[in-house]
């Protein structure tokens, strides 16, 4: 008897004790469009790589891609700018990506265009509708979008219902305060029809609510606990966290600290992350623009990484970290119209950036 407690409180001790997958990548859901250039990426040294295969040198298991409604409806500002990720591009990436031998997460864009806290627009095909049609919509694309991954052999590991939707989705409908209560009733209609067809399609797939105010823990908490009330079904919480936008970095950590106390049944996943290395050829900023906790440059780029790797190897709720477009490389290409440096390769040389290195995940 003595020996069989034994062996249950091992077990038990060892269950306690054990890490949970940890994921680290990137939305690299440019990159066909980069190949189709002949971009040339490089490692470290100068020497010509094939991206996936060195991202997954890197310690990379998983990549993260858009998908959008009808992108061909986009404004065309918005297409130079890299929005063209439609179901069969999706799935051609998504090949790629399980070929590599890395998992695969799926960002729903519920629009037609880039959707963020402050855009959110209800694609041209489902313009005025009502609520429910607007539900049922989202039920149906899901569902068929699955459906044709599913057929393809690519079913998503991860699945982002919404992308940044702080603010609510499918707007003017669907638009929300997030730090009062009004509104969650129509948004927690849309998750639900989203969650539904996921499960029902792909159901060893986690689902993850992806919201972007992580330096705000008031309208994170709020926002979660609207969600909770509303029994949204959904597995993780994943944040956007920015340095330029969303405060320091030990602010962060007093967000995770939080979520850990409130959600314990929630990891959490930073699904997008960047910083800065250079304003060149940038309609956006100036060459002070958001410097006020990093310096614009390789060295600050690289700073900022291996604290914020430093941060989250502290909180074991964190189970996921992904840079946003690390695959923007203009060398000897024209790709998109302006440079947003914030990548993980030189602009000018295709050379991989030292933060890159210092990309890590325990």
């Amino acid at each position: 008897m003595k020996k069989l407690l034994f062996c249950v409180l091992t077990f038990v001790s060892f269950a306690a004790n054990a890490q949970p997958q940890k994921y680290l990548g990137g939305d690299i859901s440019l990159l066909p469009s980069y190949e189709e250039k002949g971009t040339v990426y490089k490692d470290f040294d100068g020497k010509k790589v094939q991206l996936l295969p060195f991202l997954k040198k890197q310690g990379w298991n998983c990549i993260r891609v858009r998908l959008f409604v009808d992108p061909q409806s986009a404004p065309q500002e918005n297409k130079d700018e890299g929005v063209c990720q439609d179901l069969n591009y999706v799935i051609k990436l998504a090949k790629q990506i399980k070929k590599t031998g890395l998992k695969f997460m799926l960002d729903f864009h519920y629009s037609d265009t880039w959707a963020d806290p402050g855009k959110q627009f209800t694609p041209k095909r489902w313009k005025d509708c009502s609520l429910q049609v607007l539900a049922d919509s989202v039920y149906a694309y899901t569902r068929a979008s699955l459906l044709a991954m599913k057929k393809a052999g690519v079913i998503p590991e991860f699945v982002q219902v919404g992308n940044e939707i702080t603010n609510g989705m499918l707007w003017p409908i669907g638009k929300l305060d997030p730090s009062a209560s009004e509104g969650f009733d129509t948004l927690c209609v849309f998750l639900k029809a989203g969650s539904k067809a996921c499960r029902e399609i792909c159901p060893k797939s986690q689902i993850i609510i992806h919201t972007e105010k992580a330096g705000d823990w008031d309208i994170t908490r709020n926002y979660y606990q609207q969600l909770r009330r509303r029994q949204v079904d959904y597995d993780i919480i994943g944040l956007s966290y920015y340095p330029m936008w969303h405060k320091s970095i030990q602010n962060l950590g007093k967000t995770l600290d939080n979520l850990a106390v409130l959600f314990p049944e929630k990891p959490v996943m930073v699904v997008e992350t960047a910083a800065y290395y250079s304003h060149e050829n940038d309609p956006w900023a100036k060459e002070d623009t958001y410097a006020e906790f990093y310096p614009i440059s390789v060295e600050g780029q690289t700073q900022f990484t291996r604290e914020l790797v430093a941060e989250l190897n502290k909180h074991h709720n964190v189970t996921g970290l992904f840079w946003w477009f690390p695959e923007e490389n203009a060398y000897g290409n024209t790709v998109t119209k302006g440079w947003l440096n914030r990548g993980l390769f030189d602009n000018h040389t295709g050379n991989a950036l030292p933060a890159l290195k210092a990309f890590k995940l325990k």
